[in-house]
């Protein structure tokens, strides 16, 4: 496994829609342990292809320590509820915005074996998946977010409470 660089805003390839992965490959499966890797070196809970450069659509996720998702070819079958919290992203460092995400969603995709899986994802976990679903069609949570600011602030904000 390697880091590989994280893409920052500003950069065009962020603002593409990726392609579908064609087959599970042993490079596909390199690709998504780099982006685990690389995720849990800069302390996130998901990142997708495009983060590191790569137009595809997969994304690895891992809403808490040691439940980790491989998304490969996600489709969101079905959303429902709502949520309204605070979001950053690895790729808008030291910002945070308050977004509106589903708070129930359930996505169908391959897993690291080529393998159709469904999931059903609530509360956080479907945060997570809905951001970096977004990251597939080129859209950031900067274009969906309200209140964005200093990240440092919501960590004042947090220590006093």
């Amino acid at each position: 496994m390697a880091l590989r660089n994280v893409v920052t805003e500003g950069d065009e390839v962020l603002r593409k829609h990726c392609r579908e992965v064609a087959e599970v490959t042993d490079r596909i499966r390199m690709t998504m342990e780099d982006m685990l890797e690389t995720m849990r070196a800069h302390s996130g809970v998901g990142i997708a292809a495009p983060q590191v450069g790569v137009l595809r659509r997969m994304f690895v996720a891992e809403p808490e320590p040691g439940r980790v998702y491989y998304m490969i070819n996600p489709v969101i079958l079905e959303q429902s509820g709502s949520q309204l919290d605070d979001e950053g992203c690895l790729s808008v460092p030291g910002f945070v915005g308050t977004v509106e995400r589903p708070d129930h969603i359930k996505i169908e995709a391959l897993d690291l074996e080529g393998k159709k899986q469904t999931y059903e994802f609530y509360d956080f976990d479907a945060r997570v998946m809905c951001h970096e679903y977004d990251h597939l069609d080129g859209i950031l949570y900067i274009d969906k977010a309200t209140d964005i600011r200093d990240a440092s602030e919501l960590a004042e904000e947090e220590e006093e409470e």
